[in-house]
């Protein structure tokens, strides 16, 4: 605590008060005026400078004393309660951080469920979840999308991307898991899956309308079978009118797609894989994000970390 006069020389006591404020690391020492100038305004002067209280000469030493005591008092609760609020910050951080583990866990295993029927190694959404964070992460170096994909948009990804399929819980098997061509209406039912998930989330969406994750799932679900030249669906969105998220999505999907054993398909080999991604390029899929699939995928998928 200081004890500070107004009038002195080179500085006064509101400049001294005022350069303690300034600093981060002064600035919670309490400072008392102590002086002889009974003036209204100086004495507000003081208060809008900094000051905690304003003793005016001459004084009794029991009320300097007194008043102190006091502000060191409150001035050890207010550091007593700053470290407590810090505490219970980092606690509630934790426990915020559980949670949301433990949603996405939950989340994953919903997404996971809508796999069970047609995954031939129950290992496609971490496939998916990886392919998705090589891409967006080799996308955010470059020119193009470096202002767009931040750290916090690949880790979204990352967990968004699972929910691509989950409205396939609403097809049933014998077109779902149909070993030959589908017909033109089959094939009608299966392209509703995307909208059949889109509106699943939609509805969680209307009770959290902030929530960038639940969006960024809602545009990969209802999206992720749009085509860069226009000729996808379900709404026959062309380029950049079709979320970014969905575009990531649709060259990972189709390449995870050509690269696991399906009913009516074995499974293509990896370089047949990126040769049909690189022909879609301009056509099915966004050129800049060929051009980065290109770079990271020139051998065999590596095998997904642990």
């Amino acid at each position: 605590l200081i004890l500070l006069d107004i009038n002195m020389p080179e500085m006064n006591g509101f400049e001294v008060c005022e350069a303690f404020k300034a600093r981060a690391d002064l600035q919670a020492i309490p400072i008392i005026f102590i002086s002889a100038i009974t003036d209204t305004e100086e004495k507000v002067r003081a208060f809008k400078s900094g000051g905690v209280d304003y003793i005016t000469k001459p004084f009794h030493m029991e009320e300097v004393y007194a008043r102190v005591d006091t502000h060191l008092q409150l001035h050890r609760a207010r550091e007593l309660m700053r470290t407590f609020n810090d505490q219970l910050k980092a606690r509630v951080a934790e426990q915020v951080e559980e949670i949301n583990r433990s949603q996405q866990a939950m989340i994953f295993a919903m997404a996971k469920l809508s796999h069970t029927r047609d995954d031939d190694t129950g290992l496609h959404l971490e496939r998916v979840q990886y392919l998705c964070r090589r891409l967006a992460s080799a996308l955010s170096e470059t020119d193009a999308f470096a202002d767009v994909i931040s750290p916090d948009y690949i880790d979204c990804i990352f967990h968004a991307s699972p929910l691509h399929d989950l409205g396939k819980v609403g097809i049933v098997d014998a077109i779902l898991l149909k070993p030959g061509p589908l017909t033109p209406e089959e094939f009608a039912i299966m392209k509703t899956h995307t909208t059949i998930g889109a509106a699943t989330l939609a509805s969680v969406h209307e009770q959290y309308p902030n929530n960038t994750f639940v969006q960024m799932g809602i545009d990969i679900a209802k999206y992720h079978h749009e085509k860069w030249d226009g000729s996808g669906y379900p709404e026959g969105l062309a380029g950049t009118a079709i979320p970014l998220s969905a575009r990531i999505m649709a060259l990972v999907d189709v390449y995870e797609a050509l690269r696991a054993r399906r009913p009516y398909k074995p499974p293509f080999s990896h370089e047949k894989s990126r040769a049909i991604i690189l022909d879609g390029r301009g056509k099915h899929f966004d050129p800049r994000l060929v051009d980065s699939f290109a770079g990271i995928m020139v051998s065999s998928m590596p095998s997904i970390p642990a």
